[in-house]
């Protein structure tokens, strides 16, 4: 009996002993609620392209660049729905480039912060190449619409007046 009460109080004990990760090194880089610095190569076709990250200037390609992000790998909501990055042209034969990634706000999907960015600057915007998971495009068929059904009739909340009073006619 002495043995099932020790052996019942041992497993209680183990039940709700909590775990706790090992705390990381004092040195280790730490950015603003609870973040985790990711390095992004990023490079393009044009080197010395000039490099913005939503919106401020941060250099000129090849360029390595430091984000903030959650502990899982995946871009961290600092208020933002999305992290863009935009490379600018050097000539007038090539195009700006933007790649935008989700952040998670309000809600929304969250994209893996990508180990290297490379723009090609002499793509057109528009069109990245093919896109995987896209219907199928019938040359002659109606055109998809992906938004809400359309009612021809309202069918929200309503009101009536009568004045005076009601008329019936007999037939």
């Amino acid at each position: 009996m002495k043995i099932l009460i020790l052996s019942a109080g041992l497993a209680a004990a183990a039940l709700f002993t909590g775990c706790q990760t090992a705390p990381p090194p004092p040195n280790a880089d730490r950015g603003p609620h609870g973040t985790v610095p990711y390095n992004i190569l990023v490079e393009a076709s044009a080197p010395g392209a000039r490099i913005e990250v939503n919106g401020d200037y941060v250099g000129n390609t090849p360029l390595n660049l430091k984000v903030y992000g959650d502990k899982d790998g995946t871009f961290h909501d600092f208020g933002s729905y999305y992290f863009i990055v935009k490379a600018l042209p050097l000539t007038t034969n090539q195009y700006a480039q933007v790649r935008a990634f989700q952040t998670g706000h309000m809600m929304t999907p969250e994209d893996r912060i990508p180990e290297r960015i490379y723009f090609d600057m002499n793509q057109p915007p528009g069109y990245p190449g093919p896109v995987v998971g896209a219907p199928p495009v019938y040359y002659g068929a109606p055109p998809v619409y992906y938004g809400p059904p359309v009612y021809p009739y309202y069918y929200g909340p309503s009101f009536r007046f009568y004045v005076g009073p009601r008329f019936h006619h007999r037939w």
